[in-house]
C-alpha cells in the first residue's frame, strides 16, 4: 500500500536544489530542477553516501559534492562510467505542495 504524504511547498524548495525530510529510518532528499519538475532519492551517493542534497542540480541529475558522481534523478542510477544506484521515491505536485510516495514496508524498513 501507498500512502501521499504532504511534505513540503514547491515554493520552499529552490531551483536547482533541494531539501531534506527525515524519515523513521532515513534521510531524503527532494530536488526541484529549473522547470519545477520534483524528485526524490535517499539522500545517500551510492558511491560512498554522500549528501546527494548538498549536491549540484543540473538538468535532470545532481552531481554528488563528494566524488563529483552524476546520479540521475528520475531512476537513481549513476551516469556515465561509474555504476550504482540509491533508491527513488514517487513525487507529485498538488495545489502548490510536493506530496512523497511512502510504501508501508519502506516506512518501517
Amino acid at each position: 500500500m501507498t500512502d501521499w504524504i504532504e511534505i513540503i511547498a514547491l515554493d520552499d524548495i529552490p531551483k536547482l536544489g533541494a531539501r531534506v525530510i527525515k524519515t523513521d529510518t532515513m534521510k531524503v532528499a527532494v530536488f526541484r530542477t529549473g522547470d519545477d519538475q520534483v524528485f526524490a532519492l535517499r539522500d545517500a551517493c551510492p558511491h560512498r553516501g554522500g549528501p546527494l542534497s548538498q549536491g549540484i542540480v543540473h538538468g535532470t541529475s545532481v552531481t554528488c559534492p563528494l566524488h563529483n558522481w552524476k546520479i540521475d534523478l528520475a531512476s537513481g542510477e549513476a551516469l556515465g562510467p561509474d555504476e550504482g544506484c540509491t533508491n527513488v521515491f514517487a513525487t507529485k505536485v498538488e495545489n502548490g505542495k510536493v506530496l512523497l510516495a511512502i510504501k508501508a514496508d519502506e516506512a518501517a524498513a
